[in-house]
């Protein structure tokens, strides 16, 4: 039978489906004569889902179906389903104010009811895709992947039809098997109700397979929606250019997901992917690495990358990423600005050296601001957009104070006005070595269900422990009052008035301690 691959991305926001696209590339440069078609349901109205699913899988009647699924997690800074989550669940437990109490208790039932909402619509459109499908073909089979399937896998298959494969991680090298007819259980997936996940399935190698530039002129004969995206002059597309991250970070999952093996794009070949794009009229690019600079032994690969991209003539273009600081060189920044970086993010979790060194997280904090000097004398002078987790292992008055003498100093580097702190608050998730702390010390017991939100789970997956979780309660639900629309600073202020700050000195110092504690083991940000 011929093979036709119909690549579903389920409903979410509108983000560039930049996996189904890569997926789609690899197997058409793979299997030239397989038909394939791309599907975005994040195109579509969400009262059309089931028909535009239905017309669709009826004119392409595909022998395989490819299912990408995206998000699930709730846990945000921002506003999501019906809501802001971060300021519900701090609303329901630490306000003293029934009226308030109470709000956030409905808000945290209208998140609930949209999370389980979307888990119901997702996993019925799944099934409705595949029983359409083996209506024209009975032996068309579905593989259901993503950045949400890597993540839960284990739970997710308990919903999925009998006989679908739960692809974790990337999918090029259990496609490329499929289509050869050949086993592909060596893979990292599992079979519903014929197989069972391996034990630690998601930490296994990914495949090493060589990428080359996407050729969107394929990718737009496939893609009905392709030019949705391209509308807007402000939207950013991403492009990959490596895969994996080498870092240890407690609650991050992309090291996990991608492996600790980084493999590089060529860059002549990143250079030829924007340039196709940008011919389509896109400025703007967003690198979706884990880490653009993952350390410093990679800071040739991108200084050989950026001098492509100038070289090429993209001379009008803006691009982001999440970086590093600690990874670069006077050459690197300069080449940054000439070739339009106008925003990038750090990860820096805390500004204290000594919670730096405990968490291993392989942070320099002086390293840091000795780079942002120099990017600032190379002329950046943009958005910079610093994440900091509050309350991690071993938080303390002191620490926060340290940490607000470092943030100062960022915006010495940069203005107040270009340096945003983003306050996380960690959502604990599985496989991260968050969890595995979590299970020695008796938050969380094995067997239990990541997926499953109720009030008790929430305080257990939402990471704010006491004896600070009352405090930073207390400060985040005073910043929202005072300014919503500014809360990363407004919490800042607040702690600075509250706490006071420390000499910068001290955030950049941290003794070497004689012996380290047992939490040493655990490593917090990127």
């Amino acid at each position: 039978m011929e093979n036709r691959i119909l690549y579903v991305r389920l409903p979410c926001n509108p983000i560039f489906p930049i996996g189904v696209v890569y997926l789609a590339d690899h197997i058409h440069k793979q299997f030239p004569d397989v038909e394939q078609k791309i599907f975005d349901l994040g195109t579509v109205p969400p009262l059309d889902f089931n028909a535009a699913l239905d017309e669709c899988v009826d004119e392409f009647k595909p022998t395989l179906l490819v299912f990408s699924w995206r998000d699930i997690q709730i846990y945000a800074p921002v506003d999501g389903r019906g809501g802001n989550p971060l300021q519900h669940t701090f609303e329901f437990f630490y306000s003293l104010n029934p009226l308030v109490k109470a709000r956030g208790a409905v808000g945290l039932l209208r998140i609930a009811s949209g999370y389980y909402g979307e888990l119901w619509r997702n996993i019925n459109l799944i099934k409705r895709g595949v029983s359409r499908a083996k209506q024209h073909n009975p032996g068309a089979r579905v593989v259901v992947g993503g950045g949400a399937v890597s993540v839960f896998y284990e739970q997710i298959g308990k919903s999925l039809p009998k006989g679908s494969i739960v692809s974790v991680g990337e999918g090029e090298s259990l496609l490329e098997k499929m289509m050869r007819g050949q086993d592909f259980q060596d893979e990292r997936c599992y079979i519903v109700g014929e197989t069972k996940p391996r034990d630690r399935l998601v930490h296994e190698v990914p495949a090493n397979i060589e990428k080359t530039a996407c050729n969107y002129d394929y990718i737009q004969t496939i893609w009905t929606e392709f030019e949705y995206y391209f509308q807007s002059r402000d939207f950013y597309v991403g492009v990959q250019t490596k895969r994996g991250c080498p870092h240890n970070c407690c609650y991050c999952i992309y090291t996990v997901i991608e492996g600790k093996q980084v493999r590089i794009n060529p860059a002549h070949e990143v250079v030829s992917e924007m340039r196709q794009l940008y011919d389509r009229g896109i400025r703007n690019f967003w690198f979706t690495d884990a880490q653009l600079i993952p350390a410093r032994k990679y800071m040739d690969d991108v200084i050989e990358l950026l001098q492509k991209v100038l070289d090429a003539g993209m001379k009008d273009i803006h691009w982001a990423a999440y970086i590093r600081a600690d990874n670069l060189t006077p050459e690197l920044c300069d080449l940054m600005v000439k070739t339009g970086m106008n925003y990038f993010e750090i990860g820096i979790t805390s500004g204290s050296q000594e919670l730096v060194r405990k968490m291993r997280m392989g942070y320099n904090l002086r390293t840091v601001l000795e780079n942002c000097r120099d990017l600032k004398a190379a002329g950046f002078n943009s958005l910079v957009s610093v994440n900091y987790s509050f309350n991690v292992i071993d938080e303390s008055h002191n620490t926060i104070r340290q940490t607000i003498a470092y943030h100062r100093e960022l915006e010495k580097i940069f203005g107040a006005d270009k340096v945003e702190p983003a306050i996380f608050f960690i959502g604990l998730q599985p496989h991260t070595h968050l969890e595995e702390y979590a299970f020695k010390n008796n938050i969380l017991k094995p067997g239990y269900d990541p997926m499953n939100i109720t009030p008790w789970s929430i305080r257990k997956l939402f990471w704010n422990p006491e004896p600070l979780g009352s405090f930073f309660g207390e400060v985040c639900l005073q910043a929202w009052k005072r300014n919503p629309n500014d809360f990363g600073r407004e919490v800042m202020s607040i702690l600075e008035a509250r706490l006071g700050r420390a000499e910068l000195e001290e955030a950049l110092s941290a003794p070497i301690e004689p012996k380290q504690q047992a939490l040493a083991g655990v490593g917090v940000g990127k």
